[in-house]
Parts: structure tokens; sequence; C-alpha cells
């Protein structure tokens, strides 16, 4: 076989659809569009998601509940998680920066440190919100805490 032989398989391809080129095509009249309404006229574009009278989705599916738009949602990182990232990262301090520099949190995120497990170093903290425990927790080791705007 050479290039010059090769031809795609049979049946895979079509001739094109050519409508609006008069009677004998098999396509002409109204071009495959029907008689009168919006869809035979030319520039024609349905609008989104309308379903042709037909009750659409968004009305049909029940609503539940509320989407606060003020919620702040925050990375949550608890006190035994510090140890292992001063050990892997040889970090003293964590603040937003350090913790997004090793791929701990995005850039959109906001850090909060819960009391779950032990501290065995002395770190300074710089996050945007932490639970009492944790503070606790930190300064008992010796250990500073900042709270970000």
């Amino acid at each position: 076989m050479k290039l010059h032989e090769l031809k795609p398989a049979k049946g895979s391809t079509h001739k094109e659809k050519r409508i609006g080129r008069g009677e004998g095509s098999g396509y002409g009249g109204t071009s495959t569009k029907g008689n009168k309404g919006g869809q035979s006229r030319a520039g024609y574009k349905s609008k989104m998601a309308h379903e042709g009278g037909q009750m659409p989705i968004q009305r049909r599916v029940p609503k539940r509940g509320f989407k606060n738009p003020g919620r702040i949602t925050y990375k949550v990182f608890n006190v035994g998680q510090f140890d292992h990232y001063a050990e892997a990262y040889g970090l003293t301090e964590f603040t937003f920066d350090s913790l997004y520099e090793i791929g701990a949190v995005a850039k959109t995120d906001k850090v909060k440190i819960l009391g779950n497990g032990e501290l065995k170093g002395k770190f300074n903290f710089k996050v945007h919100a932490i639970s009492e425990k944790a503070k606790s927790l930190i300064e008992g080791v010796g250990g500073t805490v900042e709270i970000l705007k």
C-alpha cells in the first residue's frame, strides 16, 4: 500500500447536503426548514433554556435552601499537622504565604487552625482564623498567633 492509494473506509464519508439550490436538488423550496415559523426564517436563534412551551427545567425542579452570599469558607488545618509540615519543608513560621509556597493552600483560600492533635515545636502563626483550643495549644508551647484580615 502506498500513500496515493489510501482512501477512507467504505460508508465513512457522505456528500454534503446543499440546501437552497433549486427543486431538482431535492433540497429546494423550503430548504429542509419546513413551512413558516421562527425556525424557517433567516437569523433564527433559539433562546437559551427555551423548551417550546413545556415547563422549563429550572421551573420544574423544586428549590430548596439558601445560598448565603456572605459565607466565608476556610481551608482548615489541625494543630497536629504542623509538625509534619515543619519537618518536611523546614518551616518555623506558618503564614498564608509560606503555606501557599508549599502548595497547601490556593491563592483565594482563607486559613483556619483547629485544635485537634498535639504540637511539639514552637511555631509562629499568621492566619485568618483560629479556634480557642488551637490558640491555647500554640501558646502553651511558646508559639505566637496573629490574626490576618
